[in-house]
């Protein structure tokens, strides 16, 4: 078999874009090393500490977009999360010790996350969460995290459940007071996601109920009545006789008949503490 003939060995396929981010994070990795060096040969307070300082911030500002991004479901301003990002990455260069071997990355990415997470807990949360829960939805969302990246999906509620050792009404729990952040007005027209308001989905109040409320006020009246009177009610709206009627089925007068009517209303709206 000829050389031309030989298979080549299989490479695994980057696109350029893969190739030229992975370049920028290693030339940003490079300029960040060398800036902290010169950082550490100055003066606090000079002004040529203050140019290496801001130029380390400018350098590593990606890294508080990448950590930004993170959480975009909260329906913040990406600016203002960004910005508080950047205050946790101005810490971390503060307190960043080149010297001990660790890559500034994995260093400031917890401190940045960090502030963020704190804005969103002390000056965007408007709906009161238990402590408890609060603190159980840190884990949740970490062990959310953790089993995407060893499965490479997202993770069902009962593997999160069995990673935290926790029942899954916990982790369900969990998961709804995470997403509550504010209050919604139910005036609001439409939702973002084009589904109708809340005041649209609400359900509506039965005009019947009020009948049911007068229908055992009435009751509770009626028996307080004398037997005859009971039946004559009865008679005139339960089976729609006339005054003419029910003084032929009970062989008194019709007069007669109109009076018991007007006497057993008066003690009806006598016994009825309820204005009309």
């Amino acid at each position: 078999m000829t050389a031309s003939a030989r298979t080549a060995p299989a490479t695994p396929f980057r696109s350029a874009t893969a190739r030229s981010r992975e370049s920028r994070g290693a030339d940003t990795r490079a300029l960040t090393q060398v800036l902290f060096q010169k950082l550490s040969a100055l003066t606090p307070g000079t002004a040529e500490h203050a140019r290496v300082r801001a130029a380390l911030i400018e350098a590593n500002l990606p890294l508080v977009r990448y950590a930004a991004a993170r959480f975009r479901s909260r329906n913040e301003p990406m600016e203002d999360v960004v910005q508080v990002g950047t205050i946790g990455l101005i810490n971390a260069i503060d307190r960043f010790d080149p010297d001990r071997g660790v890559q500034f990355p994995t260093f400031a990415m917890p401190t940045v996350v960090g502030e963020i997470k704190r804005y969103f807990r002390d000056n965007v949360r408007t709906v009161h969460v238990p402590r408890r829960l609060h603190e159980l939805w840190v884990q949740v969302n970490g062990a959310t995290e953790d089993l995407t990246v060893l499965h490479g999906r997202s993770p069902t509620t009962a593997e999160i459940a069995e990673r935290l050792r926790i029942p899954e009404e916990d982790v369900l729990a969990c998961i709804e007071a995470g997403r509550s952040y504010h209050a919604t007005s139910l005036e609001a027209a439409q939702e973002g996601d084009g589904l109708p308001g809340l005041v649209d989905r609400l359900g509506y109040e039965d005009p019947a109920l009020a009948g049911v409320e007068h229908r055992d006020l009435v009751r509770h009246l009626l028996v307080q009545l004398p037997e005859r009177e009971q039946r004559i009610l009865m008679l005139r709206y339960y089976n729609n006789l006339t005054q003419s009627q029910i003084s032929a089925e009970l062989g008194v007068s019709q007069m007669h008949v109109s009076r018991l009517l007007s006497r057993s209303f008066a003690r009806l709206r006598s016994a009825n503490r309820i204005e009309a």
